[in-house]
């Protein structure tokens, strides 16, 4: 591919809630400039991964170059595709860093939904020029009229200016690219500048080390080029640069508002941070670029692996996937119950399913997850702050004033005739209403101010059941708020299994701990004496079960004679069990763990 001008440059996103066609549309626009041969291509193209393919979503921001013809010139469009889901708004953010312009994409049967307006404000923040599209319009459902105006009213434009298209027949998707050449400005950046360059993605390869995925701002970058990391310091040789057409093409050379890749050779992956700036290490910039926010993790599980003598594998793994997927937050600890593993953090429950799904099917690797749980803030009483990431590791009630939970700010939009059961959900989650829109006659936005701990449990499953799949739910950590909790701690034979502990609100905690007694008591096989299960508050019992012995019949022997002989026997027996109550230690196995954490605390 020739090198074009930079004012013939054109970086942009597609953004949209989940399931709107952005990975559809990003095909779409790969046919029309002749990267792919319609109708024999695998559908969704730039969704690489199996996981992708199989859930209908995109996981990781994938970036690609076309040349395109308009009005007899040449164009060089750096496509990124986005995700959808809230989990991967971090994505979203780092793609939205390299570009200029996004394509802003509504289901026009859907119309406007809670992700849609979080990708938009993601947007307007890093003052991106929007072009507005409705798709789907070919389904039968479609109301692309009132979609459109929803969408136009949301952007303070007029409706005419909102695309109508249908990614999958290709109708209205040229007006939309030639929209996207003529709205979406040219990058501005210093081709004489000391170089620097974006880093918004990477991966590892095993023979060649880190592979950045950049946006050139200044300058340019040249294979064989020493580069330096400014946030990390780290030096390197750039031993490949060139560009994604979807499939890498070396060039040599990436300049001023180009995106591409580097192959650094850079093989300890904690070198190569997402979000840093690459310059020259003999012509350094003077200043990185302005970053974009750090990944925050909202979920906090325990991963450990089944068979102890992989928890060397595991880390490695870990370790490899954070490279592909800078959100994850990993540290060592350990469990009585499971042994050595990783407390990890996550986006939200999606992003923590999707690792388990990677860890088992990239590595090889069979995990126990722990209980999802959120971070929680204990206030001592001489003032300072212990920020705890796992419910065992809070301290027993006494030894802090108080407790400190993460809360957001939920977004839910709902069609009307749902209104009453959304708010009865919210009021179930302790949620506080901050703020009621209505979009249309017909759909409403409601802004919620609620603990996350309600959000990662079930909350988004059972909104979708409440609404038959037709409300759409989003949120942001806004914070700490003051609350009521309490530790509740499960006990096995007297031990306390650390992996069930759980930090609830005071008025659940008897219930949970019910539940959870109940669990365990059908999930422990029965030993050969009682095994009591308790949770307990502090010192305080709040539940109690206990496991039956299994009996074994010592008098079978017997069959007939003195009935002394018979007691004397079972005397012995009772003794016997009695001992062992002492002695014994009761083992959880691993399918009872993995069973009792899906738990639900309101069951």
């Amino acid at each position: 591919m020739a090198r074009v001008a930079q004012e013939r440059i054109r970086n942009f996103a597609i953004i949209s809630h989940i399931d709107h066609g952005k990975s559809t549309l990003a095909d779409r626009f790969l046919e029309i400039c002749g990267l792919l041969e319609p109708g024999k291509h695998p559908e969704q193209f730039l969704d690489r991964m199996d996981l992708e393919r199989e859930r209908g979503i995109t996981i990781k921001a994938q970036a690609v170059r076309m040349t395109y013809r308009a009005g007899g010139e040449e164009y060089q469009l750096n496509l990124v595709d986005t995700p959808g889901h809230v989990d991967f708004s971090y994505e979203v953010s780092r793609a939205l860093a390299a570009c200029e312009g996004a394509v802003l994409l509504v289901d026009a049967s859907q119309g406007v939904e809670a992700q849609t307006l979080a990708n938009l404000y993601l947007a307007l923040e890093s003052e991106l020029v929007l072009v507005p599209a409705v798709n789907k319009i070919d389904l039968p459902q479609a109301n692309p009229e009132r979609v459109a105006e929803e969408v136009a009213r949301l952007l303070g434009v007029e409706a005419r200016s909102v695309l109508a298209i249908s990614a999958k027949t290709g109708a209205g998707v040229p007006q939309l690219l030639e929209a996207v050449v003529e709205r979406v400005p040219p990058p501005s950046g210093d081709p004489a500048a000391p170089p620097r360059a974006l880093v918004f993605d990477s991966t590892y390869d095993p023979y060649r080390g880190v592979v950045c995925f950049v946006r050139v701002v200044d300058g340019e970058l040249r294979a064989g080029d020493e580069v330096l990391a400014m946030a990390t310091g780290a030096r390197t040789e750039l031993l490949e640069v060139g560009y994604l057409s979807p499939d890498p093409v070396p060039t040599g050379v990436l300049a001023a508002g180009e995106v591409g890749y580097l192959i650094t050779g850079i093989k300890d992956v904690g070198l190569a941070k997402v979000g840093d700036t690459l310059t020259s290490a003999r012509r350094p910039a003077a200043r990185p670029l302005p970053g974009y926010r750090d990944p925050k993790p909202m979920v906090f599980a325990g991963i450990y692996p089944a068979d102890e003598s992989d928890f060397e594998d595991l880390r490695d793994a870990l370790a490899r996937l954070k490279l592909s997927d800078a959100s994850l937050v990993f540290e060592p600890e350990t469990s009585k119950a499971l042994g050595f593993g990783f407390r990890c953090g996550f986006l939200g429950l999606l992003h923590m399913d999707i690792v388990k799904e990677r860890l088992q099917r990239e590595h090889g690797l069979s995990v126990v997850a722990t209980s999802p749980s959120v971070a929680y803030k204990a206030v001592m009483k001489d003032g300072r702050e212990i920020l705890v990431r796992n419910p065992a590791d809070l301290p027993s009630p006494g030894h802090y004033d108080h407790l400190e939970e993460p809360v957001v700010e939920a977004v839910l939009v709902t069609p009307a005739s749902f209104l009453g059961a959304v708010m009865e959900l919210s009021r179930e989650r302790r949620a506080e209403l901050k703020g009621m829109e209505w979009l249309s006659e017909e759909r409403v936005e409601l802004r919620y101010r609620l603990p996350l701990a309600e959000v990662i449990t079930d909350f988004h499953d059972v909104l979708k059941s409440k609404t038959r799949g037709y409300a759409s739910f989003d949120y942001e950590f806004s914070g700490y708020a003051p609350a009521d909790l309490v530790r509740v701690d499960i006990l096995v034979h007297g031990e306390r299994a650390d992996a069930f502990s759980a930090v609830v609100p005071r008025e659940e905690a008897q219930s949970y701990g019910r539940a959870m007694a109940r669990r365990l008591k059908e999930l422990i096989p029965r030993q050969l004496f009682d095994v009591a299960i308790q949770a307990a508050v502090g010192s305080r019992i709040v539940a109690r079960e206990t496991i039956p012995a299994r009996r074994k019949d010592v008098l079978a022997k017997c069959y007939g004679g003195d009935v002394t002989r018979k007691r004397k026997l079972l005397e012995k027996q009772k003794e016997g069990k009695k001992k062992l109550k002492m002695l014994g230690k009761v083992e959880v196995p691993p399918e009872a763990f993995v069973a009792a954490l899906g738990l639900d605390r309101r069951k």
